[in-house]
């Protein structure tokens, strides 16, 4: 039971680190949405991706050869992010909200699906590191459960309940953040293209594609680069949509 109970501790705070990033891409792909709707649409696209994550649970090997899935989840990303970023700093048109908001394809249900469909795109990585941990534990009493002891089944099912809870509460509270801050957008897009840059990675140290080691995604060294550069990305944001904001402020004030 202590060995059940510490595996599991360890499974929620590696769901916590992973949902940070997971959250955000959620957050950004909602904010068009009317106040009313983005935390409704969050909080669907997450009950779909629990239904996905349920079933991929059982299915687990099939689903980890399928390398095509984070390779189009890894594009969308990059490209999500790369668009947005290239509207901000090298288009004059700049990213209107109102026309986002109004483009086909930007409605409340099409959004649903990108948020079940982006968070269908981490799935599996956070699942394969999940059984990864849970085949070690000694075998219980109880039945088996696609394909897998019924305890070792049950941790990994707590362990991605845990997950998802924490993405829907990040997910709002980044979309609470964008509204306050909105210099944090490009921020968060940028972050957003760098999400989709890890799956790049994870899609081409794939058995089937060897462009990198096998081992690389999970290595110390990826580790260590992926969240500098995520934090960096975070950190110089924020101190400049602060002065951005307080600019914007001080251009208000004088021009009335």
């Amino acid at each position: 039971m202590l060995e059940y109970a510490w595996t599991l501790l360890i499974l929620i705070g590696l769901e916590g680190l992973l949902s940070a990033d997971n959250a955000l891409v959620l957050a950004v792909i909602a904010k068009h949405l009317p106040d009313k709707q983005k935390k409704r649409a969050i909080d669907l696209g997450i009950y779909l991706a629990f239904i996905f994550r349920f079933a991929a649970i059982f299915l687990i090997t099939f689903i980890a050869d399928i390398w095509q899935v984070q390779a189009i989840g890894a594009a969308y990303l990059i490209y999500l992010g790369g668009k947005h970023v290239y509207k901000n700093v090298f288009s004059s048109k700049g990213d209107d909200s109102s026309e986002e908001a109004n483009k086909p394809g930007s409605g409340f249900w099409p959004t649903v699906a990108k948020i079940g469909i982006a968070d269908i795109a981490f799935a599996i990585d956070s699942i394969l590191a999940a059984v990864a941990l849970a085949v070690t534990l000694p075998n219980t009493p109880l039945p088996k459960f696609g394909g897998m002891d019924g305890g070792k089944f049950g941790i990994i099912v707590l362990a991605s309940v845990a997950g998802l809870i924490l993405i829907k509460f990040a997910a709002n509270w980044f979309v609470k953040l964008l509204d306050v801050r909105p210099g944090l957008e490009t921020t968060a897009y940028l972050i957003v293209a760098w999400v989709g840059v890890k799956l790049a990675v994870i899609t081409l140290a794939h058995k089937d594609v060897g462009v990198l080691p096998a081992h690389f995604p999970h290595s110390a060294i990826w580790t260590i680069i992926f969240w500098a550069v995520l934090l960096g990305i975070a950190v110089i944001g924020w101190f400049v949509s602060g002065k951005t904001g307080a600019g914007n402020k001080i251009n208000d004030g004088s021009s009335s």
